[in-house]
């Protein structure tokens, strides 16, 4: 993994849905990714998930990529169903030294059985697939011959950054990354997935990263509790220093913000793309024929 230095910070995360129908709900089937991951430069202090009304079973286990999922089943008639993630967590600054030192052909950091079998799986396009002649090609503009692979991420991230607009509601979880290259308008969400196909066209390991990123507020103003959202980058996989290092790190990268994940992103889950890890999906049992979500999410800067 990559190196951290001691400098830290902590956040303590609120993550809020609320679902609202037009008539009873008689059954509620929910599975939710709303614990934040631990791993090298990156803590969990404490966590809990509170779901409203009380779910009649419950459990909580470990998806193929090492994510926590969490299951429910609420079986009393409702009309609004509440579901609640609060942590607490401590996130290192990154190592600037450990960055920069990627600075190897990105051909060099092509995963395969031998250097890095468990990033292999993010080589590959989707199903139905994401990469087309047009991914690729807008790829091969950074991902040119013999680059040292940090120099070409910065600048597709940049590129990425620039030529699409964000667009609040210019897309649905369902939007294929062609057609946000035709819109060349989209979410975090979608230039995330941007990144990761773009990286995979050229066969480097790349994922998608579900999370938060912490705001300031503007100079002079308070900050708004339930302001912030949920967030969305990708990384990038960078082999280890030693042939006997078949694990290497990931880096991550937001075309959101053009910048490199630091201490102020909180990342949730990671997998192939959105589908893999979104915050909360489920099955309902209603007649209802309305319905509302509301999601508040709130990333506030705590002391430890």
């Amino acid at each position: 993994m990559i190196a951290r230095n001691a400098a830290a910070r902590c956040y303590r995360v609120e993550h809020r849905t609320t679902y609202k129908y037009s008539d009873e709900v008689t059954s509620s089937y929910g599975r939710v990714y709303l614990t934040p991951r631990e791993f090298p430069g990156q803590r969990l202090l404490s966590h809990e998930i509170h779901i409203d009304p009380t779910p009649s079973d419950r459990s909580i286990g470990t998806d193929v990529y090492g994510n926590t999922t969490s299951y429910f089943h609420v079986t009393a008639e409702h009309t609004k169903l509440v579901v609640t993630g609060e942590s607490v967590v401590e996130v290192d600054t990154p190592d600037a030294t450990a960055v920069s030192a990627t600075g190897k052909p990105w051909e060099q950091a092509r995963p395969s059985t031998t250097n890095g079998p468990l990033a292999v799986e993010f080589t590959l396009d989707l199903h139905p697939p994401e990469i087309t002649p047009e991914v690729t090609a807008y790829a091969a503009e950074s991902l040119t011959p013999g680059r040292p692979l940090l120099e070409a991420v910065t600048e597709l991230n940049t590129r990425i950054h620039d030529d699409f607009i964000y667009k609040s509601g210019s897309t649905t979880v369902s939007t294929k990354v062609a057609d946000v290259f035709a819109a060349r308008a989209g979410v975090c969400q979608d230039f995330a997935r941007i990144g990761a196909a773009c990286l995979r066209s050229h066969g480097l390991a790349s994922h998608y990263v579900s999370g938060y990123l912490a705001t300031d507020p503007p100079p002079g103003k308070e900050r708004m509790v339930g302001a912030d959202a949920t967030h969305a980058w990708s990384a990038v996989w960078v082999p280890g220093d030693t042939a006997h290092d078949r694990t290497g790190h990931w880096i991550g990268f937001d075309p959101t913000n053009d910048q490199f994940a630091d201490e102020r992103y909180v990342t949730v889950a990671w997998g192939r793309d959105y589908a893999d890890v979104p915050p909360l999906r489920g099955i309902i049992y209603t007649d209802a024929k309305e319905s509302t979500i509301t999601v508040s999410v709130d990333v506030a800067p705590v002391e430890v």
